[in-house]
C-alpha cells in the first residue's frame, strides 16, 4: 500500500533551512518574480523533492492547482547539480519551461547550469527532404506552395530548425511531413547534410547540457525504440522529473506497444513508385508492383464496412476474410521486397524503401502470429544478452517470449480510409520498471491529479511504483468561496438518445447567466458536433452575443487565443481541452462537463485489463474504471479556478454523480466547492459576482441548498 505523507530524511547538501530561505518572503525567488509570495505547500514539496534527489529515490508528488509545483521541482533540481531530464505533457509546456520558467529560476538562484530543449525529429526541418520537395514539387494541397516558400526562407535564417518558430505555417499543414524526417526516412551519418542536421545539433546540445527539457512522447518513443536522443541521455542523468505525470500511463502504453496501418503501406507504395521511376525505371514495372500492394491494403481495410470500429483479435469472426486478406497483403509485400532487394544498390532511397517494407512486414507478422511476436522478442533479448556477454541468455530470451504472449493485447481499429493493427501491453508496469533499472537516480512524478481522495494506489499500480513514497499538497485556493459545483436535476440517463440535447437545455440558462465565458467539455466528438449545432442555432435565435469556438474548426492554440480575446466566448471541446489549458480571469467563469469521463466500453485494451484484474479477484470498475474517470474529471474541473482572483461555476450534468453509490467518492475527490442542484443559486452566484465587479459593495451571500 502507498503511504501518503511518509516522512523523508533531510537531504544532504540542500538543507531544509536553505529551502526555507529560497522560498521565503525575502528570498531570491521573490525578487525574480514580481507576483511571487511564499506558499507553505510549495516549500514542503521542494523539501520532499530535494530529499528524493539526494537519496536517488522515487517520489509521487500531487500538488493542487496554484501550489507552484514547477518552481518546487526546479529549485532543488538546479541546485543539486548533475544531469537533469525534465519531461512535460505537451510541446507547449515544454517551450514554456525552456523559455520562461527555467531561465527565471536560473537567474534567481544564479545557478551556472546549461539548458537544452529536445523535441522529436518531426519538429525539425530536414535539409535533405526540403531540397527534395522543392525539386520534385510533390505537394498535396494548394496552400502548401506558399507554405513551402516560407519554409525555404526560414531555413536560411534559423539556427534551431524548430518548426515552432515559423508561426506563419500552421503546425497541422500537410507540407511539414514532406520537409521533415522520420526514423524510417533519415539517412543518419550517411546523409550529405549530416554536419548541418538540426536533429543532430539538438541532440549534441542535449548531451552537453546540465538540464534537458523533453516531452513524454519523445521520452517513451526514444526509450522504447532505443533510438538516439533520450535513450542516450538517460544513463548520464541523476534526476528524471515527469511533470503532468498523470499522462504517463497512456503515453507509455502507446510507445511500449506497436501499431502498423494500411496508411503506412500506402505511403510506402507512393515512395516506392517515385523512387523506382527516378532511379531504376528499367528495373521493374513499378506501377503494377505497387498497385498490387495498394489493392491488398485497401481490401484489408474493406473487410470492415463500418467507418469506425474497434475489435479485439478474438472478436473477429472466424468466417471473416480478415486473416486471408492480411496474408495476401504480406505476400504482396514480400514480392515487392524481393524487387527492392535487387534494385537497392542503385539508390539509397530505394534501399531505404526496402528497409521500411521489411519493418512493416515484421510488424504484420508479429501481430498475425503471437508466437512470431514472442520469437521476435526472444531473438531481440537473446541478441542483447549475447552482446552484453550476459550469462543465461537463452533463459532470458525464453522469458521475453513468455512476456510477449502474456502482456500484449492484439486488436484492430478501423477509420474511414485506414485500418490500424495494434499490439498493446496489458500493463506497462513491468516494462516501465525494467526501464528504470540500471544506474541509481531520482525519479519524480508530479501532477495536480494523481490521487483519488489522497489514495495513490491506482496510479502506482499502473506505473509499477508500489511502496514508493507519495505525498499530496493541497491547493492554496479558497474553493468554497471561489466556486460552486452545480448538478442539474431531471436529466435522463447518459446512455439515452436524447441525453446531449437535455444537457444543452440545462446548460443554456447557465451560459446566459455567466454571460458566455464558458468551456463546454464533452466526452465524445459526436457530442461536440451536436453541441456546436444546437448552440449556434440557439445563440442566433435568442440573439445572444457569444462567439462560439469549436474544436476542429481551428488549431487548439488559435482557438484558445481567440477565446481569451473575446471575453465572452463559449468554447466546445473534447479530450484535448480537458487538461493543459490555462485561462485566468473573467474570460472563463463556467465549465460545463457533459458526462462522467468513463472509458468507452468497446475499448479492447480496457476489456482485457478488466478481465485480468477480475482473475486476480479485483473489481475492474472499482479498481480501474472509476479511479481513471475521477482523475480525468479532476483535470477537466481544474480548468475553472486558475488564480486566487478567479470565481466560477463547475456544472457536471451527469445524474450518476447523485444517483449512484460511487457518486459520493467522485465529488469528494473534486475541489471542495459549495454544492447545489438549483439553477437559481447559479444565477444568484453570477449576479453577485457582477455586482462585486461593478463596485456595488457588500452583497449578501446566498443560502445554498445542499446537493
Amino acid at each position: 500500500m502507498i503511504a501518503p505523507e511518509q516522512a523523508e530524511p533531510e537531504a544532504p547538501g540542500i538543507h531544509d533551512a536553505e529551502i526555507d530561505q529560497l522560498f521565503g518572503a525575502g528570498g531570491p525567488l521573490g525578487g525574480a518574480v514580481g507576483s511571487y509570495r511564499p506558499r507553505h505547500a510549495q516549500t514542503a514539496m521542494a523539501k520532499a523533492i530535494a530529499s528524493a534527489i539526494a537519496n536517488q529515490g522515487t517520489l509521487i508528488a500531487e500538488a493542487g492547482t496554484g501550489t507552484g509545483k514547477t518552481f518546487a521541482y526546479l529549485v532543488p533540481a538546479l541546485l543539486w547539480g548533475g544531469k537533469v531530464i525534465v519531461s512535460t505533457g505537451t510541446k507547449t509546456l515544454q517551450d514554456q519551461l525552456y523559455k520562461r520558467d527555467i531561465p527565471t529560476v536560473r537567474r534567481a538562484l544564479a545557478a551556472p547550469v546549461s539548458v537544452a530543449l529536445l523535441k522529436g525529429r518531426s519538429n525539425y526541418l530536414c535539409h535533405y527532404h526540403l531540397e527534395r520537395t522543392v525539386q520534385n514539387g510533390r505537394l498535396t494541397a494548394r496552400e502548401d506552395v506558399g507554405y513551402l516558400r516560407d519554409i525555404s526562407r526560414f531555413m536560411k535564417t534559423t539556427t534551431s530548425g524548430d518548426k515552432a518558430e515559423l508561426t506563419s505555417v500552421p503546425e497541422t499543414a500537410s507540407v511539414w511531413s514532406l520537409v521533415t524526417s522520420t526514423r524510417d526516412t533519415c539517412f543518419g551519418a550517411d546523409c550529405q547534410y549530416y554536419q548541418d542536421c538540426f536533429v543532430m545539433k539538438a541532440r549534441k546540445e542535449a548531451q552537453q547540457a546540465d538540464v534537458v527539457v523533453v516531452n513524454h512522447h519523445l521520452f517513451f518513443a526514444d526509450v522504447a525504440l532505443k533510438d538516439t536522443g533520450v535513450a542516450e541521455l538517460l544513463p548520464t542523468a541523476n534526476t528524471v522529473i515527469f511533470d503532468e505525470a498523470h499522462q504517463l500511463p497512456e503515453t507509455a502504453t502507446l510507445f511500449f506497444g506497436e501499431t502498423v496501418s494500411t496508411s503506412q503501406v500506402l505511403e510506402l507504395c507512393r515512395d516506392v513508385l517515385a523512387e523506382g521511376l527516378s532511379h531504376a525505371r528499367d528495373g521493374a514495372d513499378w506501377a503494377r508492383l505497387v498497385a498490387t500492394v495498394e489493392r491488398a491494403a485497401r481490401d484489408l481495410r474493406l473487410v470492415f464496412p463500418e467507418d469506425s470500429i474497434r475489435l479485439a483479435v478474438n472478436q473477429i469472426a472466424a468466417s471473416s476474410t480478415f486473416f486471408a486478406s492480411l496474408q495476401t497483403l504480406m505476400d504482396s509485400m514480400d514480392d515487392m521486397i524481393a524487387v527492392l532487394d535487387k534494385q537497392a544498390e542503385r539508390a539509397e532511397t530505394i534501399e531505404q524503401c526496402r528497409d521500411r517494407a521489411v519493418e512493416i512486414v515484421r510488424q504484420l507478422e508479429a501481430w498475425n502470429d503471437p508466437q512470431a511476436g514472442a520469437k521476435t522478442a526472444k531473438a531481440a533479448e537473446a541478441a542483447e544478452a549475447a552482446e552484453a556477454g550476459t550469462q543465461g541468455a537463452p533463459a532470458a530470451a525464453e522469458q521475453a517470449g513468455d512476456e510477449a504472449r502474456q502482456f500484449y493485447v492484439l486488436w484492430v481499429e478501423a477509420f474511414a480510409s485506414s485500418l490500424q493493427l495494434h499490439r498493446t501491453p496489458l500493463s506497462i508496469a513491468p516494462i516501465f520498471n525494467k526501464q528504470r533499472e540500471g544506474s541509481p537516480r531520482a525519479w519524480i512524478f508530479t501532477s495536480a491529479t494523481l490521487a483519488v481522495k489522497r489514495d495513490f494506489n491506482h496510479y502506482a499500480a499502473q506505473m509499477g511504483l508500489w511502496n514508493e513514497p507519495a505525498h499530496s499538497w493541497p491547493s492554496p485556493f479558497d474553493y468554497e468561496q471561489q466556486g460552486l459545483l452545480y448538478v442539474p436535476t431531471n436529466l435522463p440517463q447518459p446512455n439515452s438518445f436524447e441525453y446531449t440535447d437535455a444537457v444543452l437545455d440545462a446548460a443554456l440558462p447557465a451560459i446566459e447567466s455567466a454571460g458566455g465565458r464558458c468551456f463546454f467539455l464533452c466526452t465524445t466528438l459526436r457530442a461536440v458536433k451536436r453541441a456546436a449545432e444546437r448552440l449556434r442555432a440557439e445563440f442566433e435565435q435568442r440573439q445572444l452575443p457569444y462567439p462560439l469556438f469549436v474544436q476542429g474548426e481551428a488549431g487548439r492554440t488559435e482557438l484558445l487565443d481567440r477565446f481569451r480575446a473575446s471575453g465572452n466566448g463559449v468554447l466546445i471541446g473534447s479530450q484535448s481541452f480537458w487538461e493543459g489549458v490555462d485561462v485566468r480571469g473573467d474570460a472563463l467563469s463556467l465549465v460545463i462537463i457533459d458526462k462522467l469521463p468513463f472509458s468507452p466500453p468497446d475499448d479492447p485494451v480496457l476489456a482485457a485489463r478488466i478481465s485480468e484484474m477480475e482473475k486476480q479477484g479485483l473489481n475492474g470498475f472499482v479498481h480501474h474504471q472509476l479511479p481513471a474517470a475521477i482523475i480525468t474529471l479532476k483535470q477537466g474541473a481544474g480548468r475553472l479556478i486558475r488564480d486566487e482572483g478567479d470565481r466560477g461555476v463547475l456544472m457536471i450534468c451527469d445524474p450518476r454523480l447523485i444517483t449512484k453509490n460511487y457518486g459520493r467518492r467522485i465529488w469528494q475527490s473534486l475541489p471542495p466547492f459549495k454544492r447545489t442542484r438549483e439553477l437559481s443559486v447559479v444565477q444568484d452566484f453570477f449576479l453577485r459576482q457582477a455586482a462585486i465587479k461593478a463596485g456595488a459593495g457588500t452583497v449578501a451571500e446566498p443560502v445554498i441548498p445542499e446537493a
